[in-house]
């Protein structure tokens, strides 16, 4: 690595290091631009030749207060001084015990909320079915088309979408159903699909036998698609009913990027269960579950942990972050930037007919891009509206079943100038991917 350092300092060339990556990188962990990161401040990155992008990926959506918010060095830094790791199954410390006493607030609201952390969204989700299952003695877990859930065995049997996730890695784990996930532009009504689960209830499994629903307020990989409030409010009710508990997750949704703190406050219900990851950390690798006291306390002791759960510096990050959410006016930008980009969205669909739709909450914001003859999904365009807005200096990533969606996870801190630097280069890959610029 010395080496590979040295020749880097000498050559300074992306290309040195791509190279090195193809040798030692296995090819099934993807790199969506050739471009590689030297450093990062608020919603701009460098690479190791010099040239700056706008990042507006953020991580996939961990940096919603940005690269190297100073809040979170400062607060990282502070702790490394004094505990960096311990593991908390070994011996407690202030900071993971005031982050749950945190988040049992926020989303307790008034209600004995417990939490418990872990390092990947996918863990949080793991533990989160665990929790459910010890808590209602069922085994089934209901998930939805187009759900994202990690990469983990679990966690991709939970996602509901065949490939690149599923691949040749089973046999799955059982117990897992799946129902359709509401989608306007392709004509999935939100009854459609509580009708699918009249009927799943009917015809794979008694409501009774079903531990939970996890559902994601908007799909994050699956295409930023929100679900309707008045959807989500009749889970809750169906929930409810048969003594199903609702999981909410929020990894991708949560700490701002809907414009609430979390996603599930826009449908006005309280879930069983959240999953939590991503901007928790503002940058650190730290994932929860948080829920009702008397269902987090299913599990009996020994049963729920990690290693590196919780970790002493993630969570000092997480409490930086939590403050600056807190008080600051960062989740009032979100609805300012989500509005303004939502609204330019929609000019470049009067003037692009390969934009089908723009949608999203908050800053939460995507295009979806068809062909415009045939009106289906184009991969391939979508491809090269990418890779053309990253040769000019703006950096997006693709989702949705069909991989045809341009997904927006730029930081809260994004300045109006930036937003609208980012908007003019994608006004210009749009150009250059239709044919209508040289």
């Amino acid at each position: 690595m010395q080496n590979l350092m040295a020749e880097q300092q000498t050559f300074s060339d992306n290309a040195l290091f791509l190279n090195a990556r193809e040798e030692n990188v296995p090819r099934g962990v993807v790199t969506a631009h050739p471009v590689v990161i030297a450093k990062g401040k608020g919603s701009e990155v460098w690479d190791v030749e010099g040239n700056r992008y706008l990042d507006f990926v953020g991580g996939i959506g961990v940096l919603n207060v940005g690269h190297n918010h100073p809040a979170v060095i400062n607060a990282v830094t502070q702790q490394l001084h004094q505990v960096s790791h311990a593991c908390f199954q070994v011996a407690a410390y202030p900071g993971y015990i005031e982050l749950a006493k945190r988040l049992n607030t926020l989303i307790g609201a008034g209600e004995a909320f417990k939490s418990v952390f872990f390092t990947s969204g996918a863990e949080a989700v793991e533990n989160a079915v665990k929790i459910a299952r010890a808590y209602t003695n069922r085994p089934g877990i209901i998930a939805f088309d187009g759900a994202f859930h990690g990469r983990t065995l679990l966690g991709v049997t939970l996602t509901g979408m065949s490939q690149p996730y599923k691949q040749n890695f089973g046999p799955f784990p059982g117990d897992i159903y799946r129902v359709p996930y509401p989608n306007a532009f392709h004509h999935i009504s939100p009854e459609d699909c509580l009708a699918a689960l009249d009927n799943l209830f009917a015809v794979q499994i008694l409501p009774e036998r079903v531990a939970a629903i996890i559902i994601e307020p908007v799909q994050g990989d699956g295409g930023f698609l929100p679900a309707p409030a008045s959807f989500m409010q009749a889970l809750r009710e169906i929930t409810a009913r048969h003594g199903i508990l609702l999981i909410c997750d929020e990894v991708q949704t949560g700490f701002g990027r809907t414009g609430k703190m979390f996603g599930f406050e826009h449908s006005a219900i309280t879930p069983d269960l959240v999953t939590v990851a991503k901007s928790l950390g503002g940058g650190l690798p730290i994932s929860g579950v948080v829920g009702r006291a008397k269902i987090m306390d299913a599990p009996t002791p020994g049963g729920l942990g990690g290693t590196y759960g919780g970790n002493a510096l993630a969570c000092a990050a997480s409490l930086a972050v939590l403050d600056l959410l807190e008080h600051s006016n960062l989740l009032e930008r979100s609805n300012l930037l989500g509005t303004q980009l939502n609204a330019r969205l929609r000019q470049l669909a009067d003037k692009y007919a390969c934009i089908g739709e723009v949608r999203g909450v908050g800053f939460m914001q995507a295009v979806e891009i068809i062909d415009f003859e045939s009106k289906k999904p184009d991969a391939a365009l979508t491809q090269k509206i990418l890779d053309c807005a990253c040769q000019e200096g703006l950096l997006l990533i693709k989702c949705g079943l069909h991989r045809n969606t341009v997904r927006f996870l730029a930081p809260l801190v994004t300045s109006d100038s930036q937003l609208e630097e980012a908007l003019h280069i994608f006004d210009i890959a749009l150009a250059r991917a239709t044919g209508r610029l040289g």
